[in-house]
């Protein structure tokens, strides 16, 4: 009895949520978080991650100045939300989201 009581408790869903813009991805973090709570469900988060920071550097010129080089920088901004114990209207709702183009979401449950 106890077994599926932890295993029910241990149950929940996690989002990462990650995006080339920090305005984005926190309008969408806002509007993910209001159609949960909105179901009535719990809320963990979102807890910002570290930003990933990709750097390049590309030559100026193909032959004369090998010397001289742009650097260009991407930035991944990530942010993690816990559900502990969802619900399937919490799912449906989640999947019915209509977020911005740019912004990535992955969903998986523990």
């Amino acid at each position: 009895m106890r077994k599926k009581d932890e295993q029910l408790q241990k149950e929940k869903l996690r989002l990462r949520i990650k995006s080339y813009d920090a305005k984005l991805i926190d309008n969408s973090v806002r509007q993910i978080v209001e159609a949960i709570k909105r179901q009535g469900g719990e809320i963990v988060g979102p807890i910002p991650l570290p930003t990933e920071f990709k750097r390049y550097t590309v030559n100026r010129s193909t032959f004369v100045h090998k010397k001289s080089g742009e650097h260009f920088e991407l930035r991944v901004h990530k942010r993690l939300i816990d559900i502990p114990n969802p619900q399937q209207k919490i799912i449906e709702s989640l999947s019915d989201l209509n977020l911005p183009a740019g912004v990535d979401v992955e969903i998986k449950m523990n």
